[in-house]
């Protein structure tokens, strides 16, 4: 019987894990992710803190692996160093989970612990990897609107709570228990889409206020039949030809003027500074839509003489004028692992010789804020999106509209595009402004300030255009001025909790 109980526990962790990736986009069954929380900490209650982290580790791999497996597609199987790390951290706030249940209030407790997991994987490893935030598979649920008063921690935070209230209340139910127990999980369980829907009125709101329009610019990539130097061509020149298209479609009177064009990122690896003829190029389909074009582009990094790297090579969006060329320019700041550089490159080269196609870039700083045009546009490019700091540095420092400008096109027909959709749309509510995806290959998407998605383009890897009127936003939510406070709240009180777990564990064996 304990052989068949421990097997019941092991099938328990996948299938919380299961839960877990579920929850995302584009499958987004966000109810999944509250079953997920309770499975996990039914499977690790009254386990000891060994054997919870084994369980842990279980649970870490289902919900990591199907959710990050694109992250393999460009320098194959050295992602299983990313995937190795991150499951560790989802199993150490599972597998201190059993001293935190032993609480009053446990439920509380459990929640405010995996917050402070997460807030471990925003900073580490390799300088954070926050993907799997519990937020962000919240897009389309009642938990989003929260994300206004205290961001993707306090959505995290309510997504586990009312997991553990349900893990609490069929504890209860099964025991019995008196009622003020049945009421404390029966609270954990609903406070959160209760709040949660109470919340979106004001989220829904609609001020009176400025609009401009913007087009998004998704020129796709070649498949198959050119070298990297000739697709690299191919890319700016299917960006001017979709930028051209637009230019015509304004002139005929079947598209409205824009006021503002985004291209994606990587939209031009040619370094159109160091290159006349990309530059040329961009110029001349500026000039002819008339507005600033927002371009994603590569600049060269620069070598001493001997050949040494004095700067790698930089993931920049260039504000293109009419008439006068590039003006601001904001450089990515939080680049991508197993992407845009290697950590532990002899390591990882010993996995995959894939690794030596990454060229280490170098990262930015500022807070990404750029006058483009009428807005001034806040630039969060693609990985950055998953950063509380960088999303929220860009709207404290006067961004009136967000933008995505992301390449996915690296990462093949994967879901990584929606999941970053289903972020974008948590920002937006977290900020209330408006978010202006541009993607190469798709999808491209406009979602309003309350998380709606306005428009997206068709099928992956087909060119689009999108044009579309958005609010430009000034206002500032209650997770805005809050910063990090809520999630430094929520983790501290995770922390604490595992000490009085701790505590209460001596005293018992003592006893």
């Amino acid at each position: 019987m304990r052989s068949r109980g421990a097997w019941v526990r092991v099938a328990g962790a996948v299938v919380a894990g299961l839960l877990l990736y579920v929850a995302f986009p584009p499958l987004g069954a966000w109810w999944a992710a509250p079953l997920g929380i309770a499975l996990v900490l039914a499977v690790v209650e009254g386990r000891r803190v060994r054997t919870a982290f084994g369980l842990g580790l279980l649970t870490g791999v289902a919900y990591q692996w199907p959710l990050l497996h694109w992250t393999g597609e460009y320098v194959g199987g050295v992602w299983l160093l990313l995937l190795v790390a991150l499951t560790v951290v989802v199993a150490v706030p599972v597998a201190l989970a059993p001293l935190v249940l032993r609480l009053p209030g446990a439920p509380l407790w459990a929640a405010a612990l995996w917050v402070a997991g997460e807030a471990v994987i925003e900073r580490w490893p390799f300088a954070g990897f926050p993907w799997a935030k519990l937020a962000f598979g919240q897009p389309g649920g009642p938990f989003a609107p929260l994300a206004s008063l205290g961001g993707a921690p306090l959505v995290s935070f309510a997504v586990a709570l009312s997991g553990a209230g349900l893990w609490a209340l069929v504890r209860t139910l099964r025991s019995r228990r008196r009622a003020a127990t049945l009421a404390g999980a029966l609270v954990a369980l609903l406070l959160g889409p209760i709040a949660g829907l109470a919340t979106w009125p004001s989220v829904a709101a609609d001020p009176p206020g400025p609009t401009i329009t913007v087009a998004a610019v998704q020129g796709n990539v070649p498949r198959a039949g050119l070298d990297f130097n000739t697709q690299r061509r191919a890319v700016l020149d299917n960006h001017v030809a979709q930028t051209r298209r637009l230019a015509d479609d304004v002139r005929a009177g079947r598209t409205p003027r824009p006021d503002l064009v985004i291209w994606p990122e990587n939209s031009s690896d040619i370094d159109p500074i160091r290159n006349a003829d990309a530059g040329a190029e961009i110029q001349a389909v500026t000039d002819e839509v008339g507005v600033p074009v927002v371009v994603g582009a590569v600049l060269s990094g620069t070598r001493d003489p001997d050949g040494t790297i004095v700067q790698g090579p930089r993931n920049t969006a260039i504000v293109w004028m009419p008439g006068t060329g590039p003006a601001a320019t904001y450089t990515k700041r939080h680049i991508l692992p197993f992407g845009e550089y290697i950590p532990l490159r002899p390591v990882a080269r010993a996995v995959s010789s894939l690794v030596d196609r990454v060229t280490d870039f170098e990262p930015g700083t500022g807070s990404g804020v750029l006058t483009a045009g009428p807005a001034r546009l806040g630039v969060v490019t693609c990985y950055e999106v998953v950063f509380d700091d960088a999303v929220r540095d860009a709207v404290r420092g006067g961004a009136d509209l967000l933008t995505v400008p992301t390449n996915n096109a690296t990462f093949g027909y994967s879901d990584m595009t929606y999941q970053q959709q289903g972020m974008s749309r948590i920002r937006a509510i977290e900020h209330d402004r408006a978010v202006v995806i541009a993607a190469t290959s798709g999808q491209s998407a406009i979602v309003a300030p309350d998380g709606t998605l306005v428009a997206r383009t068709g099928p992956l890897f087909t060119p689009g255009l999108l044009v579309e009127r958005v609010p430009l936003r000034t206002t500032t939510t209650l997770a805005t001025r809050l910063g990090p406070g809520p999630e430094w709240v929520l983790a501290g009180l995770g922390a604490a909790a595992v000490i009085a777990g701790v505590v209460v564990a001596r005293r018992g064996s003592r006893a």
